[in-house]
């Protein structure tokens, strides 16, 4: 038997020093909608390396 899951990427804030970061309430958000929080990948990058943004990926038995 072939399991295939569906894969959902979502764009989330790290957070700085005025900005909260949003990915704890975006993981808790999809995870009530039944996906699976399976990785983070860094997007965007400030001016020193650090990182602004990341990739959310969350997947869903079909």
């Amino acid at each position: 038997m072939i399991t295939i899951y569906n894969y959902l990427y979502v764009r989330a804030k790290i957070g700085g020093f005025l900005t909260p970061p949003n990915y704890k309430e975006l993981i808790d958000k999809y995870a009530q909608e039944g996906w699976r929080f399976v990785a983070m990948i860094p997007a965007v990058f400030g001016n020193y390396g650090q990182m602004k943004e990341v990739d959310l990926v969350f997947e869903r038995q079909e």
